[in-house]
């Protein structure tokens, strides 16, 4: 009974940690969405850009709907404060795991949250300057001269949050790799042994986010099987034998 008491006296301090700590993070999204929205104009053009690149005849976006505009420059305050929020979530998922690893392990956490906050924005990067001018390439040949393309605001944004943010996802491998061999979730060779099938799932992602454009898609995959290989050699550098075993009979 009293063994039952402290593992639940002991939960309910965790989950009052992970509520403190999902707080700071919500508030922090908050306060970065305030200061985006101000901004949305600057961002929205800034991020309006490629597709005038990409082609030259389209003079501007199309909105149908009288909310239209004001949603979108909201959605672009929303991503723009997740974006900006990323590393403070990156730093308090850390200290929430942080304690159950060794107490030396602590002092690893505002290097592994600017590790990931760099991954993250040098995907953010890749994705806007390098994958989506090659994308909306793409897309705006594989229509035809005989269509004019008219884009809608809301769409078009979205297509470009959904890609960017989906490089920066990708660009996280190595850090979740390294995370998953230092908790324990997979043994440290576990990435090692599944190379290929990890290979083929970064292949078919390429393919679907350049929409079917096979030298895209090569192009595009080969900067995603680097991060894993980085993975692989980060988890078998930092996550020793011994580390994992320890956490697991905790």
């Amino acid at each position: 009974m009293a063994a039952a008491n402290q593992l639940t006296g002991l939960s309910g301090a965790h989950l009052k940690e992970l509520r403190q700590r999902v707080l700071v993070v919500f508030c922090s999204v908050l306060f970065f969405t305030a200061v985006a929205y101000y901004f949305s104009r600057p961002i929205t053009a800034f991020l309006v850009q490629p597709i005038f690149r990409a082609s030259p005849e389209i003079e501007g976006l199309i909105y149908t709907h009288l909310t239209e505009a004001f949603v979108s420059y909201l959605k672009v305050a929303v991503l723009a404060g997740l974006a900006v929020s990323f590393p403070v979530a990156c730093y308090e998922l850390w200290m929430f795991v942080a304690p159950g690893l060794r107490r030396r392990e602590k002092r690893t956490a505002l290097t592994i949250s600017f590790w990931a906050t760099f991954l993250f924005l040098g995907g953010i990067l890749f994705g806007y300057f390098v994958a989506l001018p090659e994308v909306l390439s793409f897309l705006m040949d594989a229509a035809g001269a005989q269509l004019a393309a008219k884009p809608r605001f809301d769409s078009y944004l979205t297509f470009v949050a959904r890609t960017v943010i989906a490089f920066g996802l990708a660009f996280e491998i190595p850090f979740l790799m390294v995370a998953a061999g230092r908790t324990g979730i997979v043994p440290r060779k576990y990435f090692v042994d599944k190379r290929w099938i990890s290979y083929g799932a970064i292949l078919v992602l390429a393919f679907l986010l350049v929409a079917g454009d096979p030298l895209g898609a090569i192009l595009l995959a080969l900067p995603l099987i680097a991060l894993y290989e980085m993975g692989i050699l980060m988890t078998l550098l930092l996550c020793r034998q011994k580390d994992v075993e320890q956490v697991g009979s905790d």
